[in-house]
């Protein structure tokens, strides 16, 4: 009864261990290679996007799980450009009053967005980018250096991305494209086998029951919270 006891208490430790170890190391997300660049379509059923796997945000930053919100996001890149796919499920939206995609719409936060952070610099975690997109359409990019007190944020920075988006409001789905030059992010060369920081996020609705859904929980109020982040794995291209 003993040796039960000891070898179910191993069990459990071994079990906590490695989900303690696989939320400290983060997880990591796969970006597979195409040979050629497309303008973003939005579309997860196309032939580009169909047998992409992905990644899903459905928790709050502090791990609480939230199913009906679950957020499903693909990668993949070309020697010019990387992309992200998110598939968003919505019980309501909360869009910015007055949009106007033609410009940068500074707190867009403050609705109903997706957003990418990624930096190349794997040693100095406070350098990244900041990318986000409204159902709208509405955008905003921001080159962030959280050791720059006072000024962490260049919101006149311009990234040259591209992104499409598109709603389905009988299945309460919207989706959206990304397309970010590698130029604005990395200056290495795109290989199998580079990676990049990452975290992957989504805010849905209005106040006070807004939801802010993560892929990698930060355990902190702020998405700005690097040390948390994950890894995006640049892979050759689907088998």
């Amino acid at each position: 009864m003993k040796l039960i006891v000891r070898c179910v208490s191993a069990l459990l430790i071994a079990g906590l261990a490695r989900a303690v170890f696989a939320e400290q190391s983060g997880g990591i997300m796969k970006s597979f290679r195409v040979e050629a660049d497309l303008a973003p379509s939005a579309d997860p059923d196309s032939e580009r996007w169909k047998a992409v796997p992905g990644v899903y945000a459905e928790r709050d930053p502090f791990g609480k799980p939230l199913p009906e919100a679950r957020t499903e996001v693909r990668s993949i890149w070309t020697g010019q450009n990387l992309y992200f796919l998110f598939i968003s499920r919505y019980e309501t939206l909360y869009p910015r009053p007055n949009p106007t995609p033609e410009k940068e719409a500074w707190g867009l936060w403050d609705y109903d967005v997706v957003e990418v952070f990624i930096g190349s610099d794997l040693e100095n975690i406070n350098l990244y980018k900041e990318f986000e997109v409204s159902p709208d359409g509405e955008f905003i990019d921001l080159d962030v250096d959280r050791s720059q007190k006072g000024k962490e944020v260049d919101w006149k920075w311009n990234s040259g991305m591209r992104y499409k988006t598109q709603i389905d409001r009988g299945r309460k789905v919207w989706t959206c494209e990304m397309q970010i030059p590698w130029k604005s992010i990395d200056a290495r060369t795109p290989k199998p086998g580079n990676e990049l920081r990452l975290n992957l996020y989504r805010i849905e609705g209005g106040p006070p029951s807004r939801k802010y859904i993560a892929w990698q929980p930060v355990h902190n109020p702020s998405y700005h919270t690097p040390e948390r982040f994950g890894r995006l794995l640049l892979a050759d291209g689907l088998r």
